[in-house]
């Protein structure tokens, strides 16, 4: 385990098996694992780097580079919420990330000529959730706004 990774709730299991977004973010984790490593890891293990607690983000510096691992673990959220609103809609989603060296940048997924969802990112060192919940929450929330928006403007949706 890395220095970024905390010890998980032992209701996680329960969460991570009932929850979609949960499960696709699990999914695309393990889709960057080339050489095999979180195979025998449990899905709560997979998930931990994402659980930061508000202590363990104030001793992050946010001078200098954002590490490797944290833009991956960024593009796997944005690209989990991608995959529950392509299962929802049936449209192909895609998922850009730019951040600077200093940590700030935005996320853009879309579909067709529709921007899904456009967030905004800042001190990117410093990425993570306090909870399993609160993940689950967050990635719920921008698939519900990703689809709605699909339904709003479902022609430029197909274009």
């Amino acid at each position: 385990m890395s220095s970024t990774q905390t010890a998980v709730p032992k209701s996680g299991s329960n969460i991570v098996e009932s929850n979609p977004f949960l499960q696709a973010l699990v999914q695309q984790i393990r889709a960057q694992d080339h050489y095999g490593v979180y195979r025998s890891w449990s899905d709560e293990l997979v998930l931990s780097p994402f659980i930061v607690s508000k202590e363990k983000k104030r001793s992050i510096s946010v001078e200098g580079e954002v590490d490797p691992a944290t833009r991956l673990r960024i593009l796997c959220f944005y690209r989990a919420v991608a995959t529950c609103v392509e299962t929802e809609t049936g449209h192909l989603c895609q998922v850009v990330i730019d951040l600077s060296h200093e940590g700030f940048g935005w996320a853009l997924v879309w579909t067709g000529r529709l921007i899904v969802v456009n967030r905004t990112l800042r001190d990117a060192q410093r990425y993570g959730f306090d909870s399993l919940e609160k993940l689950a929450t967050q990635g719920e929330k921008l698939v519900k706004s990703g689809l709605d928006c699909c339904r709003r403007f479902s022609d430029a949706a197909k274009a």
